[in-house]
């Protein structure tokens, strides 16, 4: 990594200087912990909590419209790395905690379904993980998380409405990310082995690729826009690795040959389009991505075990 390229990223929005001072530099705690708490009052975080409304929510809704509601306005500030203290995304997490349909600890947001939905459980356990919610509903929606894990070790949303049996990749990083947080915030629910089985189901398929044929299950997965939303790609699945300090599994070299094979020759990595819907604001124009150098140049430190080549 090029010194202007360290510069470029440290100029950016408060959410990108922060991650970049964790990751890729040797900065005091302190004073990245300092960068982070800017997050609430400047730039892409602060523009988002200023859209919240009085009761809590953002859009006035709980789960749709993708990519401005409730849900994803919080995954976002989340992503962004806004201060797990915050009230104003504590009080949001509660709202949408609190709408949520249960059954047997499972929960939904979605209007059009009346079941327990494995996606929708998993998204709230992160919040909740990651925003300080701590009761008994949590405990639960993590023992059903555990409970529909698969026989492959995926998890898979169509595994309750149409009897999948197959991890959908979707799914399952949705479900280790939340299972990850939630074990981070000292939750009370032992996940140890189920995050090693969904682990291994993605190092069976080279996190992106059938395990039959080894034909690239979707070439969206071989692009890593950002925000993901509830979208798997080799970027995010390499992500959740490197954030665990998981070995570097030679399965997992063709993922990485993808991240890496994307860089421009001055040392960045391009913008991805973002899936479709709305949202608040647009954080890149076409050109050089923050986020995609960001990202990738973390999971490469992680895999190359120093600073990214």
């Amino acid at each position: 990594m090029t010194e202007s390229v360290l510069d470029w990223l440290l100029a950016g929005d408060p959410s990108i200087r922060w991650q970049a001072l964790d990751a890729l530099t040797s900065a005091a705690p302190e004073e990245v912990a300092s960068a982070r708490a800017t997050v609430a009052h400047e730039g892409w975080g602060a523009r988002l909590l200023a859209e919240q409304d009085d009761d809590g929510r953002w859009a006035g809704a709980l789960y749709s419209p993708k990519w401005t509601s409730t849900t994803y306005t919080l995954l976002l500030l989340e992503r962004l790395g806004l201060p797990s203290d915050d009230p104003r995304a504590q009080r949001g997490c509660a709202v949408v905690w609190d709408a949520a349909s249960r059954w047997d600890g499972g929960l939904n947001l979605a209007l059009s379904l009346r079941e327990p939905e494995v996606c929708i459980t998993g998204l709230l356990v992160h919040l909740a993980a990651r925003f300080g919610r701590r009761d008994e509903r949590v405990d639960d929606a993590v023992r059903f998380l555990l409970a529909h894990q698969l026989g492959d070790g995926g998890w898979n949303c169509e595994s309750i409405r149409r009897g999948s049996r197959h991890g959908s990749f979707h799914t399952s990083i949705i479900v280790l990310e939340a299972l990850t947080a939630y074990a981070a915030a000292d939750g009370a629910v032992p996940v140890e082995d189920p995050l090693a089985r969904g682990r291994e189901f993605f190092l069976a398929h080279s996190l992106y690729r059938s395990h039959r044929t080894g034909e690239v299950i979707d070439r969206s997965f071989t692009r890593f826009p950002f925000p993901p939303q509830w979208h798997f790609d080799v970027l995010r699945g390499l992500e959740h690795f490197a954030a665990v300090g998981a070995a570097t599994d030679p399965r997992l070299e063709d993922a990485v040959s993808v991240v890496r094979s994307a860089r421009r020759p001055d040392g960045r990595w391009p913008v991805h389009r973002g899936y479709p819907g709305r949202e608040w604001f647009r954080m890149e124009q076409r050109g050089p991505s923050r986020w995609a150098t960001l990202r990738a140049l973390r999971v490469l430190r992680w895999w190359d075990g120093s600073d990214a080549r």
